[in-house]
């Protein structure tokens, strides 16, 4: 009897066993190693908190983002799809009990892309990146997009960068660390610190290193030139202080400028390097650097519709530190090909570790036909003004434009620059308010467009230059058509036909909508679209804060738009801008 029992013993033991074993093969290992990878936030999540997730792939759109607890019990989550490429699936959680579970995201055919545990409340630290790689960069550029995100057609403009880093909602690393390390962080970027600042924040976030080099501003016929970067470790070696970070980033700021993106593209002792201008090289995150040093950060990608011509909007600064979502055309992206500067689209140089404790950035050949991050390609180099803006509103419009939509895109950017110069000449009203009897400096020559202290801050001679072009550029879209048939859709009727109808468009929509500007008297003035594309040439000289506001906005004495005026610059200075005029009646910024 005692045998047989035994033997009963033996044969349960044996089934439980197997059982065992085969559901432990079932079970598919945890992990992610390919392009589809799963970020967590806080770096180490708590439980009575918010818990974001976000799963990011560069190689295709995932399909599906699940959580489970440690009894493999799926949580409802709510889910939002961003870009493309790359791929992201966003979703929050709140206040999940402590204890393990899962996250899985599967792909288009319902395979497992990538899983990844998560311990709530865990005693240890998590291991942060602290490798640029694919999945990095894809991580970079989503979290950018996220940052950004807002519907097309919404306004989104903001004194500083600071309100949009403190949004927790917008930002994926909001106090990543569990620091409280997003309180009272001062971040006002201007044009050139802009991408810098983004990018060292997420290098801070994440442990990862970052490089930066002190250029030259480059010459008449010399674009910028560089010295070797200054790599900066601390942030892999656990999580740095905010007061660590904020040291950084005033040496960070104070090195970069507006020359070190405008080095020449071929250039290997420079930050950035040129990228293939198509559609899957242009992630969020990418700058755009133009011949003159205005610097745009790509934010996000609206694909074109049946109804809905696309879009690329992206983000940049300005002077007095306002950050403000535009779109990307002819009228903020200026290509030019100049002796002084490498323009158009490019991307922070990576970097990788040799040996234990050391790193180096690449090289342009090293870059060259690579798969781990976008390749190096001097293919900008080789497209006149007219071909490279052909090929980009094709990237944007591939099906083609239907003539009155792509009207109504150019249109809706060139009043979304108008609106946002209204910010600008009233954070130099509000200066001028508040520094009674004071004039500021003007500097001389190609200076007026880069110098430091308040005519920086509040003078507008490079938007305005900027808004000129974009005037000239939305009265020469007939002509386009006529001169490029094959970016639009014109179905069976015939360029010139089209150019009339656009002509009359053209009349009816500028005096259709209106801006509100506040004069100096503190009473609102309405200035109709059509009004202000006749003043271009008062905007010749409407840069000078010195001026009253009414001046600024092209009125003219005698008028009752002018009565409240009672600023004028001074003479001096009306005569260097009388003399430097032509700049802007060609609508050419001059080589500094």
């Amino acid at each position: 009897m005692l045998r047989r029992y035994s033997f009963v013993r033996l044969v349960l033991y044996w089934m439980i066993s197997c059982f065992l074993t085969e559901t432990a093969i079932a079970q598919p290992i945890c992990e992610q190693s390919g392009e589809t990878r799963i970020w967590v936030s806080p770096l180490n999540p708590r439980s009575t908190g918010t818990i974001k997730i976000m799963a990011v792939s560069a190689a295709a759109p995932a399909a599906q983002l699940s959580l489970f607890d440690d009894q493999d019990q799926a949580i409802s989550l709510s889910i939002r799809r961003r870009g493309g490429p790359p791929w992201s699936l966003l979703t929050e959680v709140e206040n999940l009990p402590p204890g393990n579970y899962r996250v899985l995201v599967k792909s288009s055919g319902s395979e497992p892309a990538a899983c990844r545990e998560v311990i709530v409340d865990a005693p240890a630290i998590a291991q942060r990146l602290q490798i640029w790689d694919l999945a990095s960069e894809a991580f970079y550029s989503a979290w950018i997009e996220e940052l950004f995100g807002a519907p097309a057609e919404e306004n989104f403009s903001f004194a500083s960068l600071e309100p949009v880093l403190h949004n927790a909602k917008r930002n994926f690393l909001h106090n990543y660390l569990g620091q409280n390390e997003d309180t009272n962080l001062p971040l006002t970027p201007d044009c050139a610190d802009l991408p810098y600042t983004l990018r060292a924040y997420f290098a801070w976030k994440t442990g990862l290193p970052f490089a930066y080099r002190a250029c030259t501003r480059g010459s008449t016929n010399v674009p910028p030139k560089c010295s070797s970067p200054s790599i900066v470790t601390e942030f892999i070696h656990g999580a740095s202080s905010q007061a660590s970070f904020r040291k950084f980033t005033r040496q960070l700021t104070e090195t970069v400028h507006s020359g070190s993106a405008r080095t020449g593209l071929d250039d290997e002792s420079a930050d950035f390097y040129p990228i293939p201008l198509r559609r899957e090289t242009l992630w969020p995150g990418t700058i755009f650097a133009d011949p003159y040093g205005h610097i745009l950060v790509l934010a996000e990608w609206v694909p074109q519709t049946a109804d809905c011509p696309g879009m690329l909007l992206a983000i940049d600064a300005q002077p007095d530190n306002s950050v403000a979502r535009k779109k990307v055309w002819e009228g903020t992206a200026l290509f030019a090909n100049t002796a002084n500067a490498g323009p158009g689209f490019k991307a922070f140089r990576p970097l990788i570790q040799t040996t234990p404790g050391k790193w180096r950035v690449l090289s342009n050949r090293e870059l060259t036909g690579q798969s781990d991050f976008v390749p190096f390609s001097r293919e900008q180099e080789q497209l006149t003004p007219d071909d490279f803006y052909a090929r980009l509103t094709k990237l944007i419009n591939p099906n083609g434009l239907n003539p009155l939509q792509a009207y109504e895109t150019m249109f809706s950017a060139l009043v979304e620059q108008i609106e946002t110069r209204i910010n600008s000449i009233d954070n130099g009203e509000t200066y001028m308010r508040n520094n009674l009897r004071r004039v500021i400096p003007m500097p001389s020559g190609t200076a007026i467009f880069q110098t430091v202290g308040p005519w920086e801050d509040y003078a507008t001679p490079s938007r305005d230059m900027r808004l000129i072009i974009a005037i000239n550029i939305l009265n020469e879209l007939p002509e386009k058509i006529v001169r490029h048939p094959e970016l639009f859709v014109l179905g069976d009727k015939n360029p010139e036909a089209i150019r009339s109808e656009i002509e009359q468009r053209h009349t009816q929509r500028t005096w259709e909508h209106s801006i509100r500007y506040t004069r100096s008297d503190g009473s609102e003035w309405e200035l109709p679209i059509a009004e202000i594309l006749q003043r271009k040439q008062q905007f010749e000289m409407a840069y000078n804060p010195n001026d009253c506001v009414e001046i600024r906005w092209g009125a003219q004495p005698d008028t009752e738009e002018f009565i409240p005026c009672r600023r004028f610059a001074p003479t001096e200075q009306r005569t260097k801008m009388e003399q430097y005029r032509v700049w802007f009646r060609k609508a050419q910024r001059p080589i500094q």
